[in-house]
């Protein structure tokens, strides 16, 4: 159906209310499908890489959340396209900002074997440059995004993936959790959405819309279960704001671009549709993404636009913001799982270190 409201729609109008208790903390992700070589030759890609160097760290350095640290970013990179002249850049990048690179996979017609084949490659080629994570006993941990949205081959005609299976290959190979969601107006959105859930070793699109939620003090720790896999979806709703011909409600799905720039309001909608682990409300987690590595996102995401969204976002004295990594997202909610309290910034390294 047009734009996958049989999917989402009826979800989003039947959510419980939520009432957190005080005060609410937000943590703020914003995590890229990063693919400078899309639409362009390497020469182009680096000069894509030269004005996130150049622009980035200004930002950075001049606005900070309510810990006192800078905006933060994660660079999904798509691992099919690795070139260390890119990765190289990038990782000086993060270094000087305290962003982070994560997964990113495009596939098709693929299997088991493949899948899991690409994706230790791309551990091993993230590694090289000192990137991703390590846990409590050293293995190798990864956030993902999956390319075309079509996580465990979830697009109805099959495109996009072909694992029907793909749950227990991520996280056989050490993914920490996945940030594929919302994909409305795709196809392949979940029928679950709103929540931090876990999704489980299910075909197709039942490992997705059968999704459980993360629960405070669960009597099952699910992040130990090797055929489930942590999904923080970014926000899915209805703008009531944003009216098509001053009528119809635009579609809240968390990407930020040029044409829909992040803005206070936006990230007070995602607020109130309050995705967080289920016994802990107060903790709220906010994913935007969007396609920082094409010119038509830049001047969005290090211009004007966004240094807009930030000052009136540090103007907002009575809001407990945290700018956040991806991997520091899933630590919180980690943490949050075990019911931890206090200042949700001793946290950001909970289970998954850098």
């Amino acid at each position: 159906m047009l734009r996958a409201f049989d999917k989402w729609l009826l979800p989003y109008l039947g959510r419980p209310k939520c009432h957190p208790r005080k005060p609410v903390h937000v943590f703020l992700a914003v995590c890229d499908h990063f693919e400078p070589l899309h639409a362009s030759n390497k020469e182009g890609a680096i000069g894509r890489l030269k004005s996130w160097r150049t622009r980035f760290p200004e930002m950075v350095e001049k606005y900070h959340d309510s810990d006192g640290k800078g905006p933060k970013h994660t660079f999904f990179y798509p691992i099919e396209q690795y070139d260390s002249d890119l990765i190289g850049p990038l990782a000086e990048l993060c270094d000087k900002t305290g962003s982070e690179v994560e997964i990113h996979l495009h596939h098709k017609n693929d299997s088991p074997a493949g899948v899991e084949a690409a994706l230790e490659k791309g551990k091993d080629d993230l590694l090289r440059h000192g990137l991703l994570s390590r846990d409590a006993e050293g293995a190798v941990r990864y956030g993902f995004i999956h390319g075309n949205w079509a996580l465990n081959n979830s697009h109805p005609k099959g495109e996009g993936c072909g694992v029907d299976r793909e749950i227990p290959v991520l996280r056989q190979t050490g993914c920490y959790a996945d940030f594929t969601m919302p994909s409305a107006p795709s196809p392949t959105q979940s029928r679950v959405i709103n929540r931090v859930v876990y999704a489980r070793d299910l075909k197709g699109r039942l490992a997705l819309d059968q999704a459980e939620n993360a629960e405070v003090n669960a009597s099952i720790r699910r992040r130990d279960n090797p055929d489930e896999l942590l999904m923080i979806p970014g926000p899915l709703g209805l703008n009531w704001r944003k009216r098509k011909w001053g009528v119809i409600p635009k579609i809240e799905n968390g990407d930020i671009t040029g044409a829909n720039p992040p803005t206070l309001s936006r990230l007070h909608l995602a607020k109130k549709l309050g995705i967080s682990v289920t016994g802990k409300p107060e903790w709220v987690f906010v994913k935007w993404h969007t396609h920082g590595g094409i010119e038509r996102n830049f001047e969005m995401l290090l211009g004007e636009p966004m240094h807009r969204f930030h000052e009136s976002l540090g103007g907002c004295k009575d809001l407990n913001f945290h700018y956040v990594t991806a991997r520091e997202m899933a630590n919180l909610a980690h943490a949050a799982e075990d019911g931890c309290e206090g200042n949700p910034d001793n946290f950001r390294d909970y289970c998954f270190r850098r």
